[in-house]
């Protein structure tokens, strides 16, 4: 298995997006596996390495921070940029994905080991609504896969609350439970999303997408309630969905993940994509 950790391309933000790569060296084509982690998350939470080790058996599988979410290239664990995660938005994320899909295609070092005309999208949490919108955007995806998935931007709480004390401040605060960080939401957020409203409507783009949507919850899931899956479920026809019984938001996982096997709700949720993906 061929990992390569930590390498480096440049946003369209002025921040770079650290990632990783997982396949096995074999020169040849494989399909692409692209994971977007979710709110206050990061590419090296948890399992998510195991997880990439498994889909690696057959396929490319990348992984990587979004240029905004609050680490660096020297600490891309945990958040010592708090200034970038409050400069964090919606759109800032769908360009940050963009960006590694056409890293993805462009790419000539590992262009032996890529199917190109195979791109599925993998999103965890708020990452779950970032590929349904970029996948109904983007003709080059051929999969789209929720993972405890958001189903409405609107509605979550870095979205709402009191909007004339945000914009008095000029920022809100969040308390990291793990870190104890207060990790900042600049007003920029709230008005990035009015400003782009319409394109940030995960029903909409589900409602329009042309490609299979695999949905995958947990109905023990606490974060994310189950509704938010049967919302996707109802807006698509050609979509599946799966729920795992007892798993909650994150498939049994914590951070640090110190075994070296996976949970076992993330192991299903590996079988669950690996089948929908016909891996």
């Amino acid at each position: 298995m061929k990992k390569i950790k930590n390498r480096v391309i440049q946003g369209k933000h002025n921040k770079p997006i650290v990632f990783d790569v997982f396949f096995k060296e074999t020169n040849q084509a494989k399909p692409i596996l692209i994971f977007c982690h979710g709110y206050k998350g990061f590419k090296d939470w948890g399992a998510w390495d195991l997880m990439a080790e498994a889909f690696a058996e057959e396929a490319f599988f990348v992984k990587f921070n979004f240029s905004h979410n609050g680490g660096t290239v020297d600490q891309p664990i945990d958040f010592p940029d708090l200034e970038a995660f409050g400069n964090n938005n919606y759109t800032k994320e769908l360009d940050d994905l963009e960006s590694v899909i056409d890293w993805c295609v462009s790419n000539e070092e590992f262009k032996c080991e890529l199917n190109r005309e195979s791109i599925s999208l993998l999103g965890h949490s708020r990452g779950g609504g970032i590929v349904c919108i970029k996948a109904e955007e983007d003709s080059r995806i051929k999969n789209v896969v929720t993972l405890g998935g958001v189903s409405n931007f609107g509605a979550r709480s870095s979205t709402i609350g009191d909007l004339q004390q945000w914009k008095k401040d000029g920022v809100k605060y969040v308390i990291n439970g793990r870190t104890k960080q207060q990790m900042p939401h600049f007003y920029q957020f709230y008005e990035d999303f009015k400003a782009n409203e319409d394109r940030l409507t995960i029903r909409r783009a589900v409602e329009n997408l042309k490609i299979p949507l695999c949905i995958i919850h947990g109905d023990g899931d606490t974060s994310i309630f189950i509704k938010e899956a049967e919302d996707l479920r109802s807006w698509n026809a050609n979509s599946e969905l799966h729920i795992i019984e007892n798993a909650n938001h994150v498939f049994g996982a914590k951070h640090p993940w110190e075994k070296d096997e996976l949970p076992s709700d993330l192991d299903d949720v590996v079988s669950i994509c690996k089948s929908f993906l016909g891996n």
